[in-house]
This record gives C-alpha cells, structure tokens and sequence, in this order.
C-alpha cells in the first residue's frame, strides 16, 4: 500500500473481527451495539462500523450527529443512536437519516419534539435515566426516581417514536478492592425506571446500560443490549480490569527514524535542554511528536520500540519529533521502523505514565496520521 511513510496508525481488522467475536460468544442472548464515537475511538469509524456490522453488530453509538451521517455514507444500515447532544434545528435530519436520538431532559425533550413537529416528521428516540452517573439524563439517583414522571412524560410527546431506555454506569471498571455497590444501586433503580414505564403503559422494545467494563464484570445485567466500546479495539477499560489474553489491540502507531547521531558529555537534547548527556551516547530522531497525537508529557520518560528493543525518549517532545536513546541497540539507521505503540507496546504502559488512560492516547492519534488497514485473512 502505498503511503507517505512518516508516522502512521496501522488497524488490524483481523484483530477487530477477533475481539468482536469473543464479546459476541460472551454476550449470550444480548445483542451489541457497538460503541463507534470518536471516529471509533480514533481507529476509523468508516472501516471499523462496516466490518461490525458484517460480523453481527445489531446497532452501533455515536457521540453525535456529524458520526452518525458518517455510517450512513459509509454503507450502514443498522440502528445508529446518538448518545449525547444534537441541536433541536436538526430534527429532520435525524428522521431522514433514520437516526435515534438520546432524550434526557424535560426542556430538550419538549424543545425537540416541538421541532419534529413543526417539520412533520418523527424522530426515533431512546430515554436517557440518570441513576447515577451525575451527567445527563432523567434524573433518577435516588430510591424515589424523581424524574421517572418527566421522562415517561418524555416518552409520549408528539413527534417521537419511543424505542428504547437506557443509563450509563459511573463505575463499572472498579477494581474488587474498590466494590462498594454503587454499580448495583444504579442497576435497581434502572429496572424500577423501566417498570414504572411498564406500569404507565409504556413498553420500551429495548433496554440497556453495559458498557465494556460492565460488560466483562456485570454479566446478569446485560439485558437486551450491550454498549462495547473499548474492549472491540482490544484495550482493557481501566488499569484495574485486565482483558483476557484473548483480546488483540487493534491499532499500532509507528514512525521512522530520520537521523542516527553521536553526542558526547555535556550535550543537550531539544527545546528547554531538559536533557543533559552524562556519557557518550547515539541517539536517533524519530519522526512523531505532539502534532501526531503523541502524549508531550512522555518527554524524558516514555519509550518506543526499535528493532524489537525499548529505546528511551530524551528530551522534549517536539511538534513534529522526538529523540531516544538508541546506544545499546545496534545497528539502527536511517529508516528503519519505530513502534510508539500497539501489539507489542500496550498503549496502557504509555497511558500510565502520563498519568491518563488509554482511551485518551487512541481518541487524541492526529487526523494527519493515516490510517492504514491491515487484512491477511
């Protein structure tokens, strides 16, 4: 494949349908909407949905509008329910692209359904409850479910189609240390919400509140529908959830090295001159830096892989570059292939140095940095 060979983000769809399967075998009678937002998750929505959906995703989440269209003109034809926000003026979008919006507020509610109106059309939409997570959503995080009237209310507004109910849990990636119930309490008063709907006459045809972490650690929860998200891309939802071996990272970042050089005692690295050499070392400068989505805070701490060995990152981060440490590994030049991370390299060690989380490091890869797709079978 031809492509310019700077710095680049390799997406293995062999690893993607790998992962996809292993949740689906796990998922039992649960269907997978697969989470997709972010471009998904920085991997590239336009060839990650259609290969989901061609292996079973029975619909697919997206942060917003603008991501929804996109699956459409990319070929899927599943569900596609927008999470978060979309501006009431573009109420017929959705029903012309036949997308489902999140409704989560009285006043979004009212305002949006006014919209549909005016324009004559029907927006499909699922009922967003609050049991807990503190964000949006009807609110429902306390026993008396205070704002179950309001969404139920919600739910029979005229230019909607009420299809489905869902939350979001706050922590469901804890660790058995950290277990304190919460992801329970949060759980009951999503059934009584739903029952409450039930008992006003109102059926929700789907239900659904895991994500990947409740997905792995929840599994009488999943109801009718399951949210995965990171884990399709092969990546644990936090430090304290180790995935099985099973699991593949789906994205690999390399770069190359452009210059291989000496320096001696005394010598400095890169803007600040935060790097001092204390003996003679090689060094080589590798094509990436904060402009390709490379964390800066891993100056002077992270590390790349070259010819198979970890080389150490001296130095500042530039926009553009970086320099490491390459004196005990031989026979480096000009070209050759830098791993930042992936298969080999878990995002998840970088992640933890910089004091965030993985997801952070795949969604911040630049849009300058191609995304180049891998199939061998």
């Amino acid at each position: 494949m031809e492509f310019l060979h700077r710095t680049w983000a390799e997406i293995d769809i062999d690893a993607l349908i790998h992962n996809f399967r292993i949740i689906k075998d796990e998922a039992g009678s649960a269907r997978l909407m697969a989470v997709v937002k972010a471009d998904a998750y920085g991997h590239s929505a336009r060839n990650i949905a259609p290969v989901l959906e061609e292996n079973g995703a029975s619909a697919f989440a997206v942060s917003n509008i603008e991501e929804a269209i996109t699956l459409r003109g990319c070929g899927i034809t599943k569900p596609i329910l927008i999470l978060g926000y979309t501006p009431v003026s573009m109420a017929a979008q959705l029903y012309l692209n036949d997308i489902t919006q999140s409704v989560y507020s009285p006043e979004y509610a009212k305002d949006l359904s006014d919209k549909a109106t005016a324009d004559g059309v029907t927006v499909k939409i699922h009922i967003k409850l609050d049991t807990g997570m503190g964000r949006i959503g009807f609110d429902c995080r306390d026993d008396s479910l205070s704002g179950i009237n309001d969404a139920i209310a919600a739910a029979t507004l005229p230019g909607f189609k009420f299809d489905g109910i869902f939350t979001h849990f706050a922590e469901s990636d804890r660790s058995a240390s950290n277990e304190d119930g919460f992801t329970d309490e949060q759980y009951s008063r999503f059934l009584q919400g739903i029952e409450r709907f039930k008992a006003a006459g109102i059926k929700p045809r789907v239900c659904h509140c895991c994500n990947s972490a409740a997905f792995c650690l929840d599994k009488e929860k999943h109801l009718e529908f399951c949210r995965p998200g990171i884990i399709l891309y092969g990546l644990t939802p936090s430090p304290e959830l180790k995935l099985p071996e099973d699991f593949i990272p789906v994205m690999t970042v390399k770069s190359v090295v452009s210059m291989v050089k000496e320096i001696k005692p005394g010598d400095t690295v890169n803007y600040g001159r935060t790097f001092k050499a204390e003996k003679p070392m090689r060094v080589a400068t590798v094509t990436a830096g904060y402009a390709d989505g490379y964390p800066r805070t891993l100056s002077n701490k992270g590390y790349v892989l070259i010819n198979g060995r970890r080389a150490k990152i001296i130095g500042r981060i530039c926009m553009d570059q970086m320099s490491v440490d390459i004196s005990d590994i031989d026979g480096v030049k000009q070209g050759d292939e830098v791993i930042l991370f992936g298969k080999e390299l878990p995002v998840e060690e970088l992640a933890l140095l910089c004091g965030t989380i993985n997801y952070e490091i795949v969604c911040g890869i630049s849009p300058r940095v191609p995304r180049i797709i891998i199939k061998k079978k």
